[in-house]
């Protein structure tokens, strides 16, 4: 209807036609106003109504997944999924379709008006659109295939960077910020490059798009004047005019819609790997209603001639025919050296995996015939590394049993020996503990796990090493003998003395089970358990001491993260994000200076192409109303020329545009994504203890920040060049040839900008509120897909699957109130230019007929200022990026400036050439940032000389971690001061300080890169040799393990070191410490998670390595730590009495009565 209009006003300049076509366009606006709203508004509804729910299936498709899927899925890359390529998915959805459907209309109304009028001239134009869709095509399928590239060539370093925060403690103590960088560099080097690619295919077909648009014009001219020259009764000027004006803004349309198609086409690409997931067949699904449900259960366990072997190392054969059986109401414990299957059976029995061979059977069913979540739901587990989540205590133990009262979390919790550390703590049960429960030590996680697992009231009970992480007095009632009673209980122990009591004792020995009985009948035996009991009988002095330091602290520092971040949360609330000027994120880009000044000056020749277009198009009208057709053919043929090169020139500033602004909009993003990332590595460990810089809002930010931040500087500024060039050269020609219509339509110019600023102004408002209601929705979903085994094990899918659900309601609720405004504003933007066609042509009309202009004059006014207002129209619609990426740009800026208090870049302190290793605290006060109400030390005073060994004891929570994070300076002490050498730490350059230093402590974390690797990582200020790799895992006796390995040293360790066993986890751990050749080693319950073969050689290898060095030991098994120089009991953040065991036995003190709890115990 435009064109018609159009057509009938170009012809009816007398005052009364043109009147009424005037107000035709003024009806065409009305009804562009009410059906533009409602099309974006329904729109952008659905998307908002399908991305939601593609979120919910997807979390729903990863939370049913069976275990083997995540071995081999990393963990980072699924939150990568889930943030940006479900939003990218969303772009897709949304108003991008219903426009492109609006622009493909255009054009079909333009072709079928077009052979109303003239058909050869139709036919003769259209010819060029198979060109057109070809190349659309093509460059389309291509754009698909390198945004799925790049995605998933972000995925590995989203990876990256997730597994290096999550161990954000082992990375600082092991100056490892910069391997880590390198690292997460490497892998941003493929996106970027993918990046760059695509920006080129991109701007390179829309060039060529361009160039054949521009062709078909002058195609079009040439011809349409030969037609009125041969057969001018069919082809008149009208209609060559119509014609060409239907058909041009047809194909106009397609060039403007063609960009929401590579929205179209990248959803597509993201939605790929989404959709696979969740249609992907799973084999053991706890959401499945199939399967048995047996009224009651005994618990009779039978294990029948098991094979297994992980999916992810198919070659290594864990367990070889093994058979057991468990009648119910026993206790049966499994024993046997690290990695002989232990674990696994009981994974089996949980149907996390299922066995490659024979079957396990519970009351004589196979447990693949029973329904699975009720097979997990009569299990209560405990295993040998907690996972709690980060709630309060008592939702935690709620997590074993929902409809669970208070009587029944009160039971648990006495049963586990919890009560009394719970009690004291100023909010009970209600404290919150952190996220993976970094709050507490690791023997209060233990307990509170084991609460957990009893307050279902499970008729199976799994312990696997459940009390590893205990101190004495904790496990001398750690045996929980009233737990047990009348359930069928399977325990694994490395420590023999907490299972003596066991029905039938079970040896393992290379995946299968070499002999069971009563303790009594197999130390007759004399086979495996004897020698084990042996063993540990012997190192028993020595063994426990090194486990518990990192474990703790790790925990103590996570939770200490969640409170903080709580009260910063609500800080955070009332600082927004500062307004960031737009030179100063231009600012970002300086380093790429000249392609963006080469990309501008492409932009700025291609602002001219559209007037120039204006010009040509004015002047062809002209052409028609010469009477000679000689002249007539000549001028056509010139101007037609012309087009093309106008084409031309068209294609080539897209090129440039494309290449340029592509790099250094890449460099960018790549450069901001690794100064993020070294700004967050730099912060200390209680920034990493705030609720607001969690795992998973850090990734999220790293992820969509930076991509952002680039859409507002280089192609953005191309853009406004392009603009303002095309605007100052059309308003300028325009002056030229008539003032008075200019005037007018430059009048008009302030409501076709308002639109857009409306539009512009829309969408900012809910730019920053979205992104943080989905960064709760990223929280929750890393903290479930992490702690994945210990939500399946819970059978706990559902809740996590509704918090999920639950943190999307409001960005949801919000994105549906933002559709009907977002609406209105782009119907406004759309309506506005009828309107003005209106006033201008009814003014140019009154013009023409009081002799004030010439008719063509009024044609090249308006065209050269249409096809200006057109390309200006085309780059406003960047609005939605501008206001997204300001918001981004501030809060990078605002990392970027933060500056830590305890900063490992600086380079300030004194580094000692000889440094021997005496260590003092003194008089150290100290509370957790998080938690600044609970006093942890209250004027700690302890000293080590070199080369003694000092062991630190104590109830769960006493502040013996805490002591070796300050030594560490994960933080700064409240009071007092740690001294080395008899100089204040904090004096000391900080990353010398922590090279001096080698930690072991009781949750190693190992990283997903090979064992060699892994070990090397103990000193990260040089190249480390494979000679002293080997040198040190010699030591940590663990290099016969590793040559057994099929690929030995290169064996890769998986997620966080899944694919061992602690035992051997933590042997690799003591060789990480041992490369660095430190001066003080710091033992922290190093040797609680092994089994004892490991324990003698591990216990073995640590008195080595204490030749010669300091060392401070934490350790709740006393007899490991008996031939210490210097043993102090800490309560209550003060040490109430130190010396060597002799003494200490002999006054009869603290030390006496902890000594005692053991030994009867």
């Amino acid at each position: 209807a435009t064109t018609y209009t159009l057509k009938r006003l170009t012809f009816s300049f007398l005052p009364l036609n043109s009147q009424r076509n005037s107000y035709y366009f003024v009806g065409i606006g009305a009804g562009v106003l009410l059906l533009g709203t409602f099309q974006v508004m329904l729109f952008l509804l659905t998307a908002t109504r399908q991305t939601k729910r593609i979120r919910e299936k997807y979390f729903h498709a990863v939370l049913h997944q069976q275990m083997a899927w995540f071995d081999t899925h990393p963990i980072g890359e699924l939150n990568t999924r889930l943030t940006d390529d479900i939003n990218t998915i969303n772009d897709g959805l949304g108003d991008k379709i219903c426009i492109f459907v609006q622009f493909f209309c255009r054009f079909l109304a333009g072709i079928i008006i077009g052979f109303i009028y003239g058909w050869k001239l139709t036919l003769v134009i259209m010819s060029v659109s198979p060109l057109l869709a070809g190349s659309a095509a093509v460059w389309s399928k291509i754009l698909a295939t390198l945004t799925g590239k790049e995605l998933s060539a972000y995925a590995k370093a989203g990876a990256v960077a997730e597994e290096i925060l999550v161990a954000i403690r082992t990375v600082v103590a092991f100056n490892g910020q910069q391997k880590a960088l390198e690292k997460y560099e490497k892998n941003l080097e493929d996106a970027k490059n993918f990046g760059v690619k695509k920006a080129i295919t991109t701007n390179v077909s829309m060039g060529i798009t361009q160039f054949f648009i521009f062709g078909t014009y002058a195609l079009a001219f040439w011809y349409g004047t030969k037609l009125s020259v041969d057969e001018p009764e069919n082809y008149s000027i009208g209609k060559v005019i119509t014609v060409f004006f239907s058909v041009m803004i047809g194909a106009f349309s397609l060039g403007q819609g063609a960009p929401n198609l590579e929205s179209v086409a990248k959803a597509r690409g993201a939605a790929y790997s989404i959709y696979n997931t969740i249609d992907m067949p799973r084999p053991i699904d706890s959401s499945s209603k199939e399967g048995h449900k047996p009224d009651s259960v005994r618990g009779d366990i039978e294990f029948k001639n098991i094979h297994f072997s992980y999916p992810s190392r198919k070659d290594v054969k864990i367990l070889q025919g093994m058979s057991l059986k468990v009648p119910h109401g026993k206790t049966i414990a499994l024993v046997g050296a690290s990695g002989c299957g232990k674990s696994t059976t009981i994974q089996l029995l949980q149907r996390f995996y299922d066995p490659d061979a024979g079957e396990v059977t519970l009351d004589g069913r196979d447990i693949r015939s029973l329904n699975v979540r009720w097979l997990r739901e009569n299990m209560g587990i405990v295993s040998q590394e907690p996972v709690l989540f980060g709630t309060t205590i008592a939702e935690n133990i709620r997590y074993g049993r929902e409809d669970a009262t208070d009587q029944d979390i009160d039971r648990a919790v006495r049963e586990a020996n919890a009560y009394e550390f719970i009690s004291k703590l100023p909010d009970g049960l209600n404290t919150m503990v952190g996220e993976r429960g970094a709050q507490l030590s690791g023997g209060q996680k233990q307990r509170i796990a084991i609460a957990r697992a009893l307050v279902k009231n499970p008729k199976i009970l799994l312990l696997d090493e459940a009390t590893s992480a205990l101190d004495t007095q904790s496990e001398s009632q750690g045996n929980f003998p009233n737990a047990r009673a009348g359930r069928t209980t399977i325990v694994i122990a490395h420590r023999l003395s907490t299972i003596r009591t066991a029905d039938v004792i079970a040896g393992f020995k290379e995946g299968e089970v070499v002999e069971q009985g009563t303790h009594r009948e197999l130390l007759n035996k004399k086979g495996v358990y004897y020698s084990l009991v042996m063993q540990q009988v012997k190192i028993k002095q020595l063994s426990n001491y090194t486990t518990s330091i990192q474990g703790k602290s790790g925990k103590k520092k996570n939770s200490k993260k969640d409170k903080k971040s709580k009260s910063k949360k609500d800080k955070k609330n009332e600082e927004k994000v500062p307004e960031i000027p737009f030179g100063r994120i231009l600012a970002l880009n300086k380093p790429e200076w000249p392609y963006v000044m080469v990309g501008t000056l492409a932009s700025l020749v291609g602002g001219a192409v559209y007037p120039c277009v204006g010009i040509l198009f004015a002047k062809i009208i002209g052409v028609f109303a010469e009477t000679d057709p000689e002249v007539k053919r000549q001028k056509t043929m010139m101007f037609s020329l012309l087009f093309l090169l106008v084409g031309a020139v068209a294609f080539i500033t897209y090129f440039f545009q494309g290449y340029m602004f592509g790099k250094s909009g890449e460099i960018l993003t790549m450069r901001l994504r690794s100064q993020a990332f070294k700004a967050i590595l730099r912060q200390d460990i209680s920034w990493f203890d705030d609720h607001n810089n969690a795992v998973g809002v850090l990734t999220t930010k790293l992820a969509t920040d930076a991509s952002l931040v680039k859409g507002v500087t280089g192609s953005r500024i191309g853009l406004a060049t392009s603009s303002v060039c095309a605007l100052g050269i059309s308003v300028i020609i325009a002056f030229c040839f008539s003032w008075q219509l200019t005037l007018l339509i430059l009048a008009c110019v302030p409501f076709l900008t308002g639109a857009n600023f409306i539009q512009m102004r829309a969408m900012q408002g809910h730019a920053s509120k979205d992104q943080s209601a989905l960064e709760t929705s990223g929280k929750i979903s890393t903290e479930t897909v992490e702690n994945f085994k210990t939500v399946v094990a819970l059978t706990k899918e559902d809740v996590f699957f509704r918090k999920f659900n639950d943190s999307l309601a409001e960005p949801y609720k919000s994105a549906l109130c933002k559709a009907p405004i977002y609406g209105i504003t782009f119907a406004l933007a759309q309506a506005i230019p009828y309107l003005v066609n209106a006033a201008v042509f009814r003014f140019g009309a009154w013009l023409i007929a009081h002799c004030h202009t010439q008719y063509e004059n009024v044609f090249l006014v308006f065209s050269v200022i249409i096809f200006a207002a057109m390309s200006i129209g085309q780059s406003s619609s960047f609005a939605p990026d501008f206001a997204k990426a300001k918001v981004a740009a501030g809060r990078i800026l605002s990392l970027l400036e933060k500056t830590p208090e305890i900063d490992i870049y600086s380079e300030a302190g004194d580094k000692p050439m000889n440094f021997k290793g005496d260590i003092e605290f003194h008089e150290l006060h100290f509370s957790y940032p998080t938690r600044p109400n609970i006093k942890i030390l209250q004027g700690l005073n302890v000293s080590v000389r070199q080369g003694q060994t000092l062991a630190l004891v104590g109830g769960s929570g006493c502040g013996k971690s805490t002591s070796i994070q300050l030594l560490e300076r994960f933080y700064n002490p409240a009071g007092g001061q740690v001294f080395a050498d008899g100089m204040d730490t904090r004096m000391l350059n900080l990353a010398w300080l922590r090279s001096q230093l080698g930690l072991v402590s009781q949750e190693p974390i190992l990283f997903d890169c090979t064992i060699t690797e892994n070990i090397q990582y103990g000193d990260n200020s040089r190249v480390v040799s494979q000679e002293e790799v080997e040198e040190a895992a010699k030591n940590a006796n663990i290099h016969e393990f590793i040559l057994n390995l099929p690929e030995r040293y290169n064996t890769r360790v998986g997620d966080k070191g899944t694919q061992l066993s602690g035992g051997q986890k933590q042997r690799i751990a003591i060789a990480r410490a041992l490369v660095r050749n430190p001066k003080v080693l710091l033992l922290d319950e190093a040797t609680s998670a092994l089994d004892t073969e490991s324990e003698k050689i591990v216990q073995k290898a640590l008195d080595d390595a204490r030749q010669g060095r300091t060392c401070i030991v934490i350790a709740h098994r006393l007899t490991t730590v008996q031939n210490a120089d210097i043993i102090a009991v800490i309560q209550n953040g003060q040490v109430v009495e130190q010396g060597m065991h002799s003494e200490l036995m002999a006054k009869h003190g603290a030390y006496y009565a902890l000594v005692n709890a053991q030994v009867s115990h």
